[in-house]
C-alpha cells in the first residue's frame, strides 16, 4: 500500500468500531503505513484513546486534524451517518478504503423471550449497521472507478454454535451480504473483500468460558488483515489454521456436527439480562 496516493493527501481509510479491539489495531497499523484515518465509535473518551495511538505511530506529537477525523456515532442512526458520511466525502474526498468493523457478540437463550431484544440489537450492530457503514461509499467508489469496501465478519458464521443463535447469524448474514455487494460491483474497479477473524484477544472475547484456538493479538490480527486489504482477496479467514477448521466445520454432516456442539459450553448471555 503505498502511503500516497497523489501529490497533496495521503490515501484514506475509514474504521467503525475503531475504539478498542480489532479497529484500534487496524487503525494504528495505517497510521504507521502513513494514511489518513476517519475513526468512527460510540465511545468518544476510547475513540480518543485511539487516535492518540495513532499519531504516535505516525511521530507526531499530538492529534492533527489534518490527518486523523474521529466522528463519535451510532451506526443504527442512519441518516445521521449518511450525513457525516457526506460531509467527509466534500471535505476530504471518498475513502480509499472502508472498512465496517464494529460489532458485538452477546449469547442468548432462546428459550427465554426476553432474550429476543438482544438477539435484535447484535443482528442489528453486526449486519444492519454494517450496511449501512458502506451505503454512503459504494456510489462515489463506483463513480471514481476504484476503491475498497471491507466487511469484518467471523468464522462464527460458517455454522451455528450453542448460545449463540443471534451473533452466529448476523456474521452469516453480513458474509452472504458482502458476497452479494461483491458480485454486484464486479467490473467496476471497486473491491469488496470479507475477512473472517477466528479468535482475537478483545474485549468481546475476554468472557467466553470455552476453548479459543489459535488465539491471536489484535496487532497481529492486523498486519494480516493490511495484507488481504491490500490484496482484495474476496474472502480470507484470520489465522490460516482456522480457515482449514472452518472448512472441516462447514462440510462436517449434521449427524455429526450436532453431537460434538451440543456438549460445548454456551457463549454468556448479555450481562444485565435476568
Amino acid at each position: 500500500m503505498n502511503a500516497q496516493t497523489d501529490a497533496t493527501h495521503p490515501p484514506t481509510v475509514l474504521i467503525t468500531g475503531a475504539s478498542s479491539g480489532i479497529g484500534a489495531a487496524l487503525a494504528q497499523a495505517y497510521a504507521a503505513r502513513g494514511w489518513r484515518l476517519v475513526l468512527v465509535g460510540r465511545k468518544a473518551e476510547a475513540l480518543r484513546a485511539t487516535a492518540a495511538a495513532c499519531a504516535r505511530a505516525q511521530g507526531m506529537q499530538g492529534v492533527d486534524p489534518g490527518r486523523i477525523r474521529l466522528i463519535t456515532l451510532d451506526l443504527l442512526q442512519t441518516e445521521a451517518w449518511r450525513e457525516q458520511a457526506g460531509a467527509l466525502v466534500q471535505a476530504w474526498g471518498c475513502p480509499q478504503v472502508v472498512i465496517a468493523n464494529a460489532g458485538i457478540s452477546h449469547g442468548v437463550d432462546l428459550a427465554r423471550p426476553e432474550d429476543l431484544a438482544a438477539a435484535r440489537e447484535v443482528m442489528d450492530s453486526n449486519w444492519l449497521a454494517a450496511l449501512a457503514t458502506l451505503a454512503p461509499f459504494i456510489a462515489p467508489m463506483r463513480a471514481r472507478g476504484n476503491g475498497t469496501l471491507v466487511g469484518v465478519a467471523s468464522v462464527a458464521g460458517v455454522r451455528g454454535l450453542p448460545g449463540h443463535a443471534a451473533y452466529c447469524a448476523s456474521k452469516a448474514a453480513l458474509i452472504h451480504a458482502l458476497e452479494s455487494l461483491r458480485v454486484e460491483l464486479r467490473g467496476s474497479g471497486v473491491r469488496v473483500v470479507t475477512i473472517s477473524p477466528g479468535y482475537v484477544a478483545t474485549p468481546l472475547t475476554a468472557g467466553n468460558p470455552f476453548p479459543m484456538p489459535f488465539l491471536m493479538l489484535p496487532d497481529a490480527f492486523a498486519r494480516r488483515a493490511l495484507r488481504v486489504i491490500e490484496c482484495g482477496r474476496a474472502y480470507a479467514t484470520i489465522p490460516w489454521p482456522m480457515a482449514v477448521v472452518s472448512k472441516l466445520l462447514h462440510v462436517l454432516p449434521r449427524a455429526w456436527y450436532d453431537p460434538i456442539m451440543a456438549g460445548q459450553r454456551r457463549k454468556p448471555r448479555k450481562p444485565h439480562q435476568p
